[in-house]
């Protein structure tokens, strides 16, 4: 089958680390056209990987089948809602936006145009995830524990970037974990946070079946290389490494999953509700 053009939108470094390279691979995408709001990096990646440079998002949008986003949550924001009525699918970074309305503007406007969406929520991507997701579900789980504690946006780190320094842990990782702790143990009922998301928070979740689960999440302590996540079931203690360099499946799974919205239009598991949805979580925990 022919590859799906795809579009990227960002050129900073998550862009140049994962998804160019991601959709340059082929054989399900390919990569055609970068824009970004700094020109001469836009130039810098695009040639990089054999796509072309374009001056607007207009110019874009022409060009492709799919476009991904790879900006800060806020710039998402706005440039969704540029973006939608191309009716182009779209690839999105979580969290959806820097509060609850910001995500609420993006599910609106892809609602009205009837865009397909998928939600970069790595993890749930790579099939021994999946794998262990699946076990865990069957298992009749009564809870979980999730640690994800590293240096990321420490100087030097690799998403030391403005808005995750501003904003901390708990909207960075917080998708990520609050996503796998309810995929694993079932629908939460309720979340609430304590502590410091600049510095280190922890979640208490609760499950609409009873069970409980609980997550610490910190973004600034150096030399710690695993990020263990616990499920407690009937049948014993499941564990599983969030860290997944090594799942070489991860990079196709996502090329397929966006070429097959694109094409049929089918809602994906992970789309823009799911985004919303974890996102209005966020937003309970700390109200």
């Amino acid at each position: 089958m022919t590859p799906l053009r795809v579009g990227l939108v960002g050129a900073g470094p998550w862009a140049a680390g994962f998804h160019a390279p991601l959709l340059a691979a082929g054989p399900e995408t390919e990569l055609v056209a970068v824009w970004a709001r700094r020109p001469e990096a836009a130039a810098a990646l695009a040639q990089a990987h054999a796509a072309q440079a374009v001056d607007d998002l207009d110019e874009l949008v022409e060009l492709v089948d799919a476009i991904a986003l790879a900006v800060p949550p806020d710039v998402q924001a706005d440039l969704v809602e540029r973006l939608a009525p191309s009716g182009r699918a779209l690839l999105l970074e979580k969290p959806l936006g820097l509060d609850l309305a910001q995500a609420q503007r993006i599910a609106d406007v892809v609602a009205a145009h009837d865009v397909p969406t998928m939600l970069l929520l790595t993890n749930r991507y790579s099939s021994r995830v999946r794998a262990f997701l699946a076990e865990a579900r069957s298992s009749s789980p009564m809870g979980s524990v999730a640690t994800t504690v590293n240096g990321a946006i420490l100087d030097g780190g690799p998403f030391s970037t403005p808005w995750r320094r501003e904003h901390g842990a708990l909207l960075d990782v917080g998708p990520h974990v609050l996503d796998l702790i309810e995929a694993a143990v079932g629908p939460i009922d309720s979340v609430r946070a304590d502590g410091d998301p600049l510095r280190m928070c922890a979640l208490t979740v609760r499950h609409e079946s009873g069970a409980v689960s609980q997550a610490t999440l910190s973004l600034v302590c150096p030399d710690t290389a695993r990020s263990p996540f616990r499920v407690y079931t009937a049948t014993g203690p499941l564990e599983l490494d969030l860290v997944h360099e090594g799942d070489t499946d991860v990079h196709g799974t996502i090329r397929a999953d966006l070429a097959r919205i694109a094409r049929t239009r089918v809602p994906h598991e992970l789309d823009v509700r799911h985004g919303l949805h974890l996102q209005r979580l966020l937003h309970a925990a700390v109200s």
